[in-house]
C-alpha cells in the first residue's frame, strides 16, 4: 500500500490508499442471518417509480435532482435537519438497469446519495445504500457504520444476488478504511472494487472498465470545499456567541466605575466586537487561509490568527499599557481571542485532508486544556481591568 502523501500547499493534495484487506472485523456467516429482507419505501419524495425484480419492486430514481432535493441540500449545508437528512437503506434502481448493470454502494445520508446519482446522468445502475445512521461515507467509515458487517447485511437483505448476474460491487474510495474486501468476497461472493475519490469521476472510471487513474485517487481540499463549510460552523456558533455576548455586556455594565449604560458603551460593546473577531478568525479566516497558515495542527493555525487579531484590536483600541488596567485588558484579549480562535479552528479537523484520527486525538489532548485555561485566565484579567478602571 502506498504511503499517504500530504502537503500544505494551496492545492492540499494527498493520495488515499486503496485498502482491499483489513484485519478481522468480527463478521461471520452468522451475522447474515440477522438481515431482514427489506425493500426501501416507494413513498420517498425523490422516488420516481418502481422496477420489478426477483427481489421485489425496488424504488426507481433519476439522476436529475429536483428543487426539493436542492432545497434539502441547502438546508443540510446550514445545519437545518442535517442529522435527519436520510433515506431508507437498501437497493435502488437508477434509470433502467438490468442484471448486468453496475452496483455502486453509498451511505444513507441523502446528500451522498444525491451526489452519486447526479454524477451518473444518462446511465443505468443499481445503488446499494448502507445504513450509516445518516452519516456521510468518509465519516461513517471512520465511525464503523460504513463497514464490512453492514455491507454484508445489506447485500443479503436486498437480495442483490438475485438481481444481478455478476458479482462485483463498487465502493467509494473514502469508504475503504471501514471495509475488509477479502471478508466481503468470502462471505457474500461479491468482489469489492474501489471507485474514485470523487463521484464526478465515476463515468470515466466505469468507461475505463473500473480502472482509476492516479488523479482519481487524489483527495484535494481546495478553497471551494473549505468555504462551503463556513455557513454551518457560523450557525453552530451563533447561539453560544449570543449568550456569551449578553454575559459580557452585563459584566461590563456592573463592574465598571461609570454608570451601567456608559460602561456598556465603553467596554461591553468592544468586548462583543472582540468576541466576534475571534469567531471570524476561527470560523472564516482559518478555512479560507488554511494552506498558508503555519503549523500542521489546526489549533496552532487558529492560535496564529487569534494572536494577530488580538494585537490588531489592542492597537486600534489604543490601550494604555502604562496603566495596570490597560495591562490587564491587553493581557485579557491576548489570552481570550487566540483561545477562542484556536478552539473553533479545530472544528475543521474532521473534514480536511490534513489530519488523521490519531493526530486529532493527540491534538485534542494537549490543545483543549490549554484553550480552556487561557480563556478562564483571560476572563479573569478582563474582569480585573474593569475593576481597576
Amino acid at each position: 500500500m502506498e504511503e499517504n502523501r500530504k502537503s500544505l500547499d494551496p492545492s492540499a493534495k494527498f493520495e488515499f490508499p486503496v485498502i482491499s484487506e483489513q484485519a478481522t472485523c468480527g463478521c461471520s456467516i452468522n451475522t447474515l442471518t440477522d438481515a431482514v429482507n427489506a425493500v426501501p419505501s416507494l413513498d420517498q419524495s425523490f422516488v420516481a417509480g418502481s422496477v420489478s425484480t426477483p427481489a421485489g419492486n425496488l424504488p426507481k430514481v433519476s439522476s436529475l435532482l429536483t428543487k426539493q432535493d436542492r432545497w434539502g441540500t441547502l438546508k443540510a449545508r446550514i445545519g437545518v435537519g442535517r442529522m435527519n437528512y436520510t433515506i431508507n437503506p437498501g437497493l435502488y434502481a437508477l434509470g433502467e438497469p438490468d442484471e448486468n448493470a453496475p452496483v455502486l454502494v453509498t451511505a444513507n445520508y441523502k446528500m451522498s446519495f444525491d451526489y452519486l446519482r447526479k454524477a451518473l446522468a444518462g446511465r443505468n445502475a443499481w445503488i446499494l445504500v448502507l445504513d450509516t445512521k445518516g452519516i456521510n461515507v468518509w465519516c461513517a467509515a471512520g465511525k464503523g457504520t460504513f463497514g464490512t458487517q453492514e455491507l454484508l447485511k445489506r447485500i443479503d437483505s436486498s437480495g442483490l444476488k438475485n438481481v444481478v448476474s455478476h458479482r462485483k460491487i463498487i465502493l467509494p474510495q473514502l469508504g475503504a478504511p471501514g471495509v475488509a474486501a477479502h471478508q466481503v468476497k468470502q462471505l457474500s461472493v461479491f468482489k469489492v472494487y474501489y471507485g474514485p475519490v470523487r463521484a464526478s469521476d465515476l463515468p470515466a472510471y466505469l468507461d475505463a472498465g473500473s480502472k482509476a487513474t492516479k488523479e482519481m485517487r487524489l483527495m484535494t481540499f481546495p478553497l471551494k470545499d473549505r468555504a462551503v463549510l463556513i455557513p454551518l460552523e457560523l450557525l453552530t456558533t451563533a447561539k453560544p456567541f449570543i449568550l456569551v455576548s449578553l454575559a459580557l455586556l452585563i459584566l461590563s455594565g456592573i463592574l465598571g466605575r461609570s454608570g451601567f449604560q456608559a460602561n456598556i458603551f465603553q467596554d461591553g460593546l468592544f468586548a462583543v466586537g472582540a468576541l466576534a473577531c475571534a469567531v471570524t478568525g476561527g470560523v472564516i479566516l482559518n478555512p479560507l487561509l488554511l494552506p498558508y497558515l503555519p503549523g500542521r495542527a489546526f489549533s496552532i493555525k487558529g492560535l496564529f490568527i487569534g494572536v494577530l487579531i488580538a494585537l490588531g484590536l489592542i492597537y486600534l483600541r489604543g490601550i494604555d499599557v502604562q496603566l495596570w488596567a490597560g495591562r490587564a485588558e491587553a493581557l485579557a484579549w491576548l489570552l481570550i481571542i487566540p483561545a477562542i480562535s484556536a478552539y473553533l479552528a479545530m472544528n475543521f479537523t474532521g473534514c480536511s485532508t490534513y489530519t488523521s484520527l490519531s493526530g486529532v486525538k493527540k491534538e485534542m489532548r494537549f490543545a483543549l486544556p490549554l484553550e480552556m485555561t487561557s480563556g478562564i485566565l483571560g476572563l479573569a484579567a478582563w474582569i480585573t481591568s474593569l475593576i481597576l478602571k
